[in-house]
């Protein structure tokens, strides 16, 4: 008999991850059939999408969000159990909605499994207890990530992160400099401010204050500004260069990178270049996070090496002169240089699990016709 199986993503990032497992299962089970709600990464592998994202509304909790989610859990459901009828669904990352619908999917008794689960092990543990009681197998994409999960009676799997499997080879450093008239003898800094609207409203105006230090002294470094994709092209104007859709050349051919916290931080490391973190958003949200918290490093590579390689500036201590003092020091100290590359590539080797994409299909594969 056939095999169905429906994805539900929310982000392009999730989308782009689940498009490496479609890859893997259609070669595993060529005759199966592949639904989702997604966008392009996904219908680039011939998987038919019942909605794309655009109903999935912004990040955050604003009201038309949090109807655009019920409306979409309503139809989600009931085509799952009218019309399409899976063998498995999987969910990837989107918390908050593929949490709420897992509940759903539970009760119609429809085998579910998750890839690349809620940070359960970083804030709001108390995702733990749906977890639990809702999926069958998770795919963690941390190794120590299934040691947590382990300790609850949660099946799980580490399959190793997609990152790996979607960094893409860049051109040659001198091809990138020519193309965006960079100047050869001068050190390039690479500044990722944000990829949503409210990072670039905290984190700017501190970048460019700590810019403005170092040039001072320092006529020898140019800075680029990389454009988040999810960013309007009217998001920030300045008099610095910006590039869009350069991101991964900026990370791999940059001396040194002032880094707003988040998955940029572990793309960095595959490219082992020296990095600070810098982070500040609103105080309710800080303080907030302080109460749900599991873990006290920011920084993906310190959390995943249990180290402290990388320095992380955040709220009162992600300003100006910390971030200036701190971004020399990476430049003109070979030690600290050193010291950051080495975290780095202990980074890579322990998430240096191959063919993520393939282990998350090989696994269904079991799971629906057996070893």
């Amino acid at each position: 008999m056939t095999k169905k199986v429906f994805i539900i993503t929310g982000e392009y990032s999730g989308d782009m991850h689940a498009a490496l497992v479609v890859q893997e299962l259609k070669k595993l089970i060529p005759d199966i059939i592949i639904e989702a709600v997604g966008e392009s990464n996904l219908e680039k592998e011939g998987v038919k999408l019942f909605r794309n994202h655009s109903k999935m509304g912004k990040i955050g909790l604003g009201l038309s969000t949090i109807i655009n989610h019920y409306i979409l859990g309503i139809d989600i459901i009931n085509y799952l159990k009218n019309d399409f009828k899976p063998d498995l669904v999987l969910l990837v990352d989107y918390g908050a909605f593929n949490l709420q619908i897992s509940k759903k999917l539970k009760a119609l008794n429809i085998k579910t499994h998750y890839f690349i689960p809620p940070q359960v092990w970083a804030s709001r543990k108390h995702r733990l207890k749906t977890i639990k009681a809702n999926i069958d197998k998770v795919y963690t994409i941390f190794p120590f990530e299934k040691e947590f999960y382990d300790q609850y009676g949660i099946d799980s799997e580490f399959v190793g992160h997609p990152i790996k499997d979607e960094l893409p080879l860049c051109s040659k450093r001198d091809e990138f400099f020519e193309k965006n008239n960079l100047d050869k003898n001068k050190k390039l800094i690479g500044v990722f401010p944000g990829s949503r609207t409210f990072e670039i409203h905290f984190l700017l105006k501190i970048f460019l204050g700590a810019i403005k230090l170092i040039e001072k002294t320092r006529p020898d470094i140019q800075f680029v500004f990389s454009h988040a994709k999810s960013l309007p092209d009217n998001a920030f104007k300045i008099e610095y260069k910006t590039l869009k859709n350069q991101n991964r050349e900026l990370l791999a051919y940059s001396d040194a990178l002032i880094l707003a916290s988040g998955t940029v931080a572990l793309e960095a490391a595959f490219y082992e270049t020296p990095m600070l973190i810098a982070y500040r958003g609103p105080i309710f949200f800080y303080l907030v996070y302080l109460l749900l918290r599991n873990i006290k490093k920011a920084c993906l590579v310190n959390i995943i090496t249990k180290a402290d390689y990388i320095d992380e500036l955040l709220m009162f201590k992600a300003n100006k002169k910390n971030i200036a003092k701190t971004l020399l020091e990476i430049l003109d100290n070979d030690k600290k240089r050193e010291f950051i590359i080495e975290g780095c590539k202990k980074t890579k080797e322990l998430l240096n699990k191959s063919n993520c994409g393939f282990n998350v299909a090989n696994s269904i594969k079991e799971e629906l016709l057996g070893r």
